[in-house]
């Protein structure tokens, strides 16, 4: 795997290659220069794991008075609130820059920054979708014995506006991942440990926040596609970039510290991707694309003067040019007009009218079913 600076990076800019020179990279260097070199509209999701700003008051100690391994390091120290929300600020406005307009970004936190992090977004125009719970079965216990045990963080889903149109939700595919229930905002995962836990020669973690790989599969899962481009501006170890590769998408991560681009790069180099066949996932009717009765006129499916019925062959109607049927001298649309021959309030003409085209007497949804995968050969 390459690892690109951001000079580098921007004298590649206007390169010939098909594919950018950034993509499937890990890009060294402050985030917010890193993003500035990279174009506008270029990534269809963004999982940020920013510095929560912990606000440590010295060393953490078990009872026992053994040391507490805690996230103390310089990346996550900030002089005031006012110096945090300023580079929250930054980061935000450049990764909304790169961000299409149908992507989606997804900010981790927890109660030290993600009120903070909520509230630059939606100052940012950023259009909040879901705020999800992750909840710890291992959380590390409140060793002072003053509060209750932080035993979670929590994840903003957002889109780049109100009026973003088409981002990705495999509302399906997440409610069979979860036993034919809708998946809810509240996600039950153990902290990253055992085998999955990057260490060093010392025996000590590589990084001190490491995420666990099942949080960003179902981040993935839920919000991309085969093939979308992943973005990360706080790579770290590369969990990101791990779970992307194993899921057949793209990625870009970017980081700054060499230490944490070593270990990323030995983990993601060893990664397999998973075969193509086996990444499809369940969609439903709401996640094909609309096809309007006129568009299987335009393509000969149905033709002009064809006799559409019910499936019983109760009732009849003539397809008219423009897409309506006529039925004893009155025109309407497929569903307006089963609703009125039955005299109901509605009806989906799809699964209503039938067509027999020499190939036995089915539903005209069934035409509409070969147009799309038509659409999709040709695609």
């Amino acid at each position: 795997m390459r690892v690109l600076k951001t000079a580098d990076l921007r004298s590649k800019k206007n390169s010939s290659s098909t594919a950018p020179a950034w993509l499937d990279t890990i890009i060294k260097g402050d985030c917010v220069a890193a993003l500035e070199a990279l174009p506008a509209n270029s990534v269809d999701v963004i999982f940020a794991d920013p510095p929560y700003n912990l606000q440590l008051g010295g060393d953490l100690q078990r009872p026992d008075q053994s040391h507490v391994d805690a996230c103390d390091d310089h990346w996550d120290q900030f002089d005031t609130f006012q110096a945090y929300d300023d580079f929250t600020r930054a980061w935000l406005l450049a990764v909304r820059r790169v961000l299409k307009p149908s992507g989606t970004i997804w900010v981790i936190g927890s109660y030290h920054n993600i009120f903070r992090v909520g509230a630059l977004l939606q100052d940012l125009q950023f259009w909040i979708l879901n705020d999800v719970v992750w909840r710890k079965t291992n959380p590390m216990p409140n060793f002072r014995g003053r509060r209750f045990t932080n035993a979670h963080e929590t994840m903003i889903w957002a889109s780049r506006d109100e009026n973003a149109k088409g981002y990705t939700f495999n509302y399906d595919a997440m409610k069979m991942a979860n036993d034919d229930v809708q998946m809810r905002s509240d996600w039950v995962f153990p902290i990253c440990n055992g085998g999955e836990r990057l260490k060093g020669e010392d025996g000590k973690k590589v990084h001190p926040t490491q995420k666990p790989e099942a949080l960003l599969h179902r981040v993935l899962m839920s919000s991309t596609k085969p093939g979308d481009v992943v973005l990360d501006p706080f790579f770290g170890t590369g969990t990101t970039g791990a779970v992307a590769k194993r899921l057949g998408r793209h990625f870009v991560g970017i980081e700054r510290e060499q230490d944490y681009i070593d270990a990323a790069t030995k983990r993601i180099d060893a990664i397999v991707p998973t075969k193509a066949a086996q990444l499809v996932v369940t969609t439903g009717k709401r996640a094909e694309p609309r096809v309007p009765f006129g568009s299987l006129i335009e393509t000969g499916l149905i033709s002009v003067g064809d006799v559409l019925q019910d499936s019983k062959k109760r009732w009849k109607a003539t397809v008219r040019l423009d897409g309506s049927l006529d039925h004893k001298g009155e025109a309407a649309s497929i569903h307006r007009m089963g609703a009125k021959v039955q005299e109901l309030d509605a009806c989906n003409g799809w699964t209503f009218w039938h067509i027999d085209k020499g190939d036995g007497f089915k539903q005209i949804d069934d035409l509409r079913r070969q147009y799309r995968e038509n659409l999709g050969k040709a695609a």
